[in-house]
């Protein structure tokens, strides 16, 4: 999928130093659910048996390409719920890469692929409140801060509060 400032592609065995890397990125931990480093083996069999259907494996992880195809990104579409049509999203973009529009670009391409092809109601994303980047990202993409979760994120000192951000996905994308 190409679209704007970002494509999006299947994982490849030669992602695997690029997953290496943005897995055990502590700056990356604070703000999803990891907490511990990941070995080259499991990322290696995380791609090798990765059929990258949600509705087998439960989530979808795609990586981002920017328009000179460099290695930029990655996306989750995760915690899948098929009964209620939804599924969490997640969007890291490599330090070297940010503020460009690559975000943007994969979460619309993202919201398109959720809506036409996995027929989802809705994306939802858990933001740190302090993740000011990553909540004016969701904002504009059109997602609605509907709750508040208190001490839900713990760094290995102090827990922080999220904010849940929902998007009901609608024909237009």
């Amino acid at each position: 999928m190409m679209s704007g400032k970002a494509r999006l592609r299947a994982m490849e065995p030669e992602d695997l130093d690029f997953l290496y890397a943005m897995e055990n990125d502590h700056e990356v931990w604070n703000v999803g659910n990891a907490s511990v480093p990941y070995s080259r083996y499991v990322l290696h069999d995380y791609i090798a048996n990765s059929s990258n259907d949600i509705y087998n494996d439960g989530q979808v992880r795609l990586i981002v390409e920017d328009v000179e195809g460099r290695t930029v990104g990655m996306v989750d579409v995760f915690d899948f719920n098929a009964q209620h049509r939804r599924a969490e999203v997640s969007v890291v973009v490599h330090k070297d890469f940010r503020r460009k529009g690559l975000a943007m670009s994969v979460l619309e391409q993202i919201m398109h692929y959720a809506l036409h092809t996995l027929h989802l109601h809705q994306l939802y994303a858990i933001v740190a409140q302090d993740n000011m980047a990553s909540l004016a990202l969701f904002d504009k993409a059109g997602f609605e801060r509907s709750a508040m979760l208190k001490g839900w994120l713990y760094d290995g000192e102090n827990y922080q509060d999220a904010i849940v951000m929902q998007k009901i996905l609608q024909k237009n994308y």
